[in-house]
């Protein structure tokens, strides 16, 4: 590559995209860490994207009706730290570029949600910037259907490398977004051929272009180093009704030693090829140094937004004073007056009626009548809707015919589905959910474990929760997936006994800010244990007495979901022969450790034998067993040691011991 000739042909464009390059080489070099390449390669892209397309405002940085920018290639984050500052992010200051990758900088690693704003997402496992990018492209189609183009008409631009697109989840985001016509997704692909370990033929020869060719997007190639060829395919992308993806033909490092090489992919920190770098460029030699002039040019990029946004706050004033409030309630994330309403009318009519249901059919229950109040859900399953019970008559399919309907097909795309569901909520104004069998949240992992990283709060309902499902046998019966989920921090996994608890749950879900929430519900029919109304959310303390002791307490048994009835089965066997037992419903974990410890206390006394009820592995057990003022002599497990078996439900759980007899033979074998 002739950086000579790129100099001279674009002069006052490779000014500005150098200072791109030259702030990536001075934080990488301080840090002595970090990705220098693909910053110095998608320089030109970025530099014509923000300079003729972006629509976005520095001091209003979430303005809702900006484009998005996102970074799906993560590592490369000092391109978008150096044209946040550039741009005049007042989040992103210089001191902030100098301490990159340091303690306590929001210039982490790799892009954190929440550290800047102008940060539209978490891009550091490869694959979900993209993934997540179908999901804000989807909420800015529902919403422009919803709202009207003069209120909500953007794109979502998407920055992705060979990693990104290698990575699985890649091909369940761009099968997605090709079925759905999504044509405000624009994907500039970082076509350098260069992995880490080296050229990308060395573990793949796909034809990326052809690929997404055949789902059905709108696919243009160009010289990726070349600013009339870039705005050009922008503005062709732009036109065109399907989803795009421009292949940009770059070189990694661009105009270093180490371009075009696996080395340029990583911290490039070797000072005299840095200053040769600099000297080829023709930019200022000192550290962090960007020409005045420059800068100034950039800021006025940043400022042109300005206008464009001020603009659309004067159409947005044009709406009535309900839609305003409407709108401004959804972007903040803010539950309707008449969520908390009907979830108790609910709950008094379930405890009157005290119907036996699965827990999953509880959870259709409450969102026939939350959906229709609360129109920013957006529901969907990974081509389970008629086993997930996700779908409410009220909600109409999504599709590219049907662009206000709030339910979506997914496809048998799990990863795919969490990551979008990410992608809506951080676009605002959404509030999604999704669904598929507990068990495969094993595929969805790594969307999840962001949206929790994040603070996103998304809504994963996942059924089939044990080997209560039955004859589908161990593949699809959950065992370790409650442990796996309740080790993740900063999520709510619960797993609730019955209709009542469900609405609880939903409520939480639905109302929290920054934590998502995991439903794990039952194939199988359950009892109403709760058969006593009360308004207050209970489920929200995470535990709490159900039943208590007659006469002396000596035994206490905790359980969840399913086992609750379990545990009562058995309380009144202990009861018969005298031994005073208290159940202990403990739908969530994560929510009874936030109480404080003389409600704990008085849930949790020291002194009775402590039985715990759960179809799944004991694995966390033993903080409530034994943690909390028991004793590990007088406790004991009755679940899971090893995996299902392919049986109907009943039989499997008199098999593997999962019963009240069991659980009372427990109880006074540790009484002896």
């Amino acid at each position: 590559m002739d950086i000579a000739a790129l100099r001279s042909a674009h002069p006052d464009h490779w000014k500005k995209a150098t200072a791109i390059r030259t702030l990536t080489l001075d934080a990488v070099a301080a840090a002595n860490s970090g990705h220098s390449g693909m910053p110095m390669g998608m320089a030109d892209v970025a530099t014509v994207l923000f300079e003729k397309h972006l629509n976005f405002d520095p001091k209003t940085p979430d303005w809702p009706d900006r484009d998005r920018f996102i970074l799906s290639a993560g590592h490369g984050s000092m391109l978008l730290y150096s044209l946040m500052y550039l741009t005049g992010y007042e989040d992103m200051p210089l001191d902030q570029i100098k301490d990159f990758r340091q303690w306590g900088a929001r210039t982490a690693g790799h892009p954190e949600y929440g550290h800047a704003r102008g940060i539209e997402t978490t891009t550091g496992p490869l694959g979900q910037g993209i993934a997540n990018s179908v999901g804000f492209a989807i909420a800015e189609e529902i919403q422009r259907a919803t709202w009207g183009k003069k209120i909500i008409d953007h794109y979502t631009y998407v920055m992705a490398g060979d990693g990104c697109l290698m990575e699985g989840v890649s091909h369940e985001a761009i099968g997605l977004a090709g079925m759905q016509k999504l044509g405000h997704l624009i994907v500039f692909f970082d076509n350098n051929n260069i992995t880490i370990d080296g050229t990308v033929d060395m573990a793949d020869i796909t034809d990326q272009t052809a690929r997404f060719e055949a789902a059905g997007w709108h696919v243009q190639a160009i010289d990726g180093h070349d600013p009339e060829a870039i705005d050009a395919a922008i503005v062709a992308a732009k036109k065109d009704p399907r989803p795009s993806m421009i292949a940009c033909k770059t070189h990694i490092a661009l105009g270093h030693a180490a371009q075009d090489t696996s080395k340029g992919h990583g911290a490039l920190t070797d000072a005299d090829q840095l200053k040769a770098a600099k000297e080829a460029y023709g930019a200022p030699m000192g550290d962090f140094e960007v020409d005045p002039e420059v800068k100034k040019q950039w800021e006025a990029i940043g400022a042109r937004g300005e206008a464009t946004r001020k603009e659309w706050e004067a159409r947005f004033a044009t709406l009535s004073d309900n839609k305003q409030t409407e709108f401004n309630r959804t972007y903040a994330g803010e539950a309707p007056k008449k969520l908390s309403a009907v979830i108790r009318a609910l709950k008094k009519q379930v405890s009157a009626d005290q119907p036996k249901v699965a827990t999953r059919k509880s959870s259709e229950m409450v969102l026939d009548v939350v959906n229709p109040v609360m129109k920013e859900t957006i529901g969907g399953s990974a081509d389970l809707t008629g086993s997930n019970n996700t779908k409410t008559s009220d909600l109409g399919v999504f599709h590219p015919d049907t662009r206000k309907g709030r339910y979506i097909y997914y496809g048998v795309r799990e990863h795919g589905m969490a990551a979008a569901m990410n992608g809506m909520a951080l676009h605002g104004g959404a509030k999604p959910y999704g669904g598929t069998f507990m068990c495969f949240t094993d595929y969805a992992r790594g969307a999840m474990r962001l949206s929790a990283l994040m603070g996103v709060p998304v809504t994963y309902v996942m059924t089939h929760d044990s080997i209560g499902l039955g004859e589908d046998g161990p593949t699809h019966q959950p065992i370790e997936h409650l442990a796996m989920l309740r080790a993740t921090p900063n999520m709510n996994v619960i797993r609730p006994a019955d209709t009542v608890e469900t609405a609880e749950a939903w409520e939480l879900a639905l109302t929290s800010e920054k934590t998502p929430t995991v439903l794990s519900l039952t194939r199988q029919g359950l009892p109403t244990v709760r058969t006593e109304h009360k308004t207050k959310n209970l489920t929200a303390q995470g535990g709490y007495v159900l039943a208590d002791a007659e006469g002396k307490r000596q035994a206490i048994l905790l359980a969840t979901g399913s086992e609750v009835s379990v545990a009562l089965a058995a309380r009144d066997l202990l009861q018969a022969e005298g031994i005073g037992t208290r159940v202990v419903s403990m739908p969530c974990w994560e929510l009874f450790e936030e109480q404080d410890e003389a409600y704990r206390k008085r849930v949790l006394p020291g002194g009775p034998v402590r039985v715990a009820i759960e179809a799944g592995i004991r694995f966390g057990w033993d903080r409530w067993l034994f943690g909390e003022r028991g004793k590990r002599e007088k406790s004991g497990f009755i679940g899971m040691h090893g995996f299902g078996a392919s049986a109907p439900a009943a039989k499997l759980f008199e098999e593997f011991g999962i019963t009240a007899e069991a659980t009372a033979d427990k109880v006074k074998s540790l009484l002896k």
